[in-house]
């Protein structure tokens, strides 16, 4: 016969057992979803699944993307791959490329965590975005989290086409970048903050290609991959095939004039704007648009030093005919109506006497364009 204190001591053990095992349950679930969190992809020129979430972006929650390509990744992926386009990663990565990662699967990354296998397809039509051979940009990466490591880019040979998937053998085998440990901007876990560096990009280049990156943890062996599609053809940094924009007509192979469709058309010669402060310390600012289509086009803005050296400025104009910027590097804006005003990064704040920094942006546009009038105000 069991006596009260023995029941009690089995009543108390039983209750101490349920617990452990419903805590060791939830310490599996915690596990099991902390992947979720993500932390980054090639904004700046944009990866594929950074570019087809803003092509779906629609203002109700829904990403619903209208670019052909991204719409048969979604639909092969499942929406999962653009509410989390920044985790196409490998945990066990450890830097591997070739070997690791199977032919075919270079853009994707063969993640397991989420089904991106449908940013492999061989397509022509992904967004992409308009470079000139040569020149410098400021590449930016998402910090959706925040960790220490090293990025590679890398550029695909000549003989790439789009129309196979992108296999190891189609990258040069060196990277034409890389940057360990950069600075950043923003708070994680937005759109807005990233990690920045300036690059220069290859020479010789032209037509259709693919900037590949690695983005190699130095905490862990957790890796990043990713494919922006590119085309060199004297752009700096618009990005078309997205938002109903269309796509620049394929250029499989290289060629001598490569012509993006809808072909760039020249806008008005640009008018500089002096600041109102003026003379030594102030700043002017020159707009100019650098190509145009049906419904957006592509500007630039250059700021210019005085005869003294600056320590920040602010570029302000006022659209009068309902344009909207959707997209700005080079410069953080903030818009009101038909007002923009234009605030600058961290690493172009700073300018000598006579010393110049230019931004760009993307915006839309319906019935005609003119060229605004520009205040630039010096810190």
């Amino acid at each position: 016969m069991v006596g009260p204190r023995k029941r009690t001591i089995r009543f108390r053990l039983t209750a101490i057992a349920t617990a452990v095992v419903a805590l060791a349950a939830t310490a599996v679930t915690v596990l099991v979803s902390s992947p979720a969190q993500a932390h980054g992809a090639l904004m700046v020129p944009g990866s594929r699944t950074y570019l087809c979430w803003k092509d779906g972006l629609n203002g109700s929650g829904a990403i619903q993307p209208k670019n052909p390509a991204c719409a048969a990744a979604v639909a092969q992926s499942g929406t999962n791959s653009l509410y989390n386009w920044f985790a196409t990663l490998r945990s066990d990565g450890a830097g591997r490329m070739s070997g690791f990662i199977p032919d075919g699967s270079l853009c994707s990354g063969a993640a397991v965590v989420y089904n991106f296998s449908g940013f492999d397809l061989a397509r022509n039509d992904w967004p992409v975005t308009h470079l000139t051979s040569g020149a410098s940009i400021q590449m930016r990466y998402n910090k959706w989290a925040a960790h220490p490591g090293t990025f590679r880019l890398y550029i695909t040979k000549d003989s790439w086409s789009p129309t196979r998937p992108l296999a190891w053998s189609d990258l040069e085998s060196a990277p034409f970048d890389s940057s360990t440990n950069p600075p950043s901007v923003g708070n994680p876990g937005n759109e807005n903050a990233y990690y920045y560096w300036n690059a220069n990009l290859p020479s010789g280049k032209s037509g259709r290609h693919i900037i590949y990156s690695v983005w190699q943890r130095s905490d862990s062996n957790e890796t990043f991959y990713g494919c922006s599609d590119v085309v060199f053809d004297g752009g700096n940094g618009q990005v078309t095939g997205i938002g109903g924009n269309p796509s620049p007509s394929p250029n499989p192979t290289p060629s001598p004039s490569p012509t993006p469709s809808p072909s760039p058309t020249p806008s008005p010669s640009p008018t500089p704007s002096p600041s109102p402060s003026g003379g030594n310390g102030g700043c002017t600012a020159t707009y100019s648009i650098a190509s145009f289509w049906p419904g957006a086009f592509n500007g630039s803005v250059t700021v210019k030093a005085g005869n003294s050296a600056i320590q920040g400025w602010t570029v302000r104009w006022t659209f009068a005919n309902g344009q909207t910027i959707s997209q700005m590097w080079g410069a953080t804006q903030t818009s009101s109506g038909g007002q923009v005003t234009a605030v600058p990064e961290a690493y172009n704040r700073n300018l000598a006497a006579n010393a110049t920094a230019t931004f760009g942006f993307l915006a839309s546009q319906s019935g005609t364009n003119p060229i605004p009038t520009l205040t630039c105000t010096a810190a």
